[in-house]
């Protein structure tokens, strides 16, 4: 599959996957911020793309950023109608400040196919094992 990018930034690293297989490409910042405990912000990419209907952009987390600095992304749907410069939501849910600069990884952005829904309202539901079961519901070993 192709995707159509364009440089909005003349700064941009354009999207890469770090190994062969990987679901996700890299995603990098155009510019440099310090993010605050608890802070959150739209980080610039400095690209659009085009991409074929009935796909869809998912931006994800970088494990790293969110195992090691408690960085975590927020949104991240974007649709094959969107235009417009690609920007991260990143949070930093830690108690310290963690700098991002120009030209580090924000994040994953995976492209999928988009099934659509036929939504049919019913009076019941089909009953199953697990039944209205949620929340640790299966125990916790």
């Amino acid at each position: 599959m192709q995707i159509k990018f364009l440089k909005l930034n003349k700064d941009v690293k354009i999207l890469s996957y770090a190994h062969p297989n990987d679901a996700g490409m890299d995603m990098f910042s155009v510019e440099s911020k310090i993010l605050q405990p608890f802070e959150r912000y739209a980080f610039a990419t400095g690209f659009a793309l085009e991409l074929p209907e009935d796909y869809v952009s998912l931006i994800w987390d970088k494990s790293g950023l969110a195992i090691k600095e408690g960085i975590h992304c927020l949104g991240g749907v974007i649709d094959a109608g969107y235009r417009g410069e690609y920007k991260v939501i990143l949070i930093n849910l830690s108690n310290k400040t963690y700098e991002i600069n120009k030209g580090d990884k924000l994040a994953q952005l995976l492209i999928q196919p988009i099934i659509t829904a036929n939504i049919v309202e019913v009076k019941k539901l089909t009953k199953t094992s697990r039944g209205i079961g949620g929340f640790g519901s299966t125990g916790r070993r």
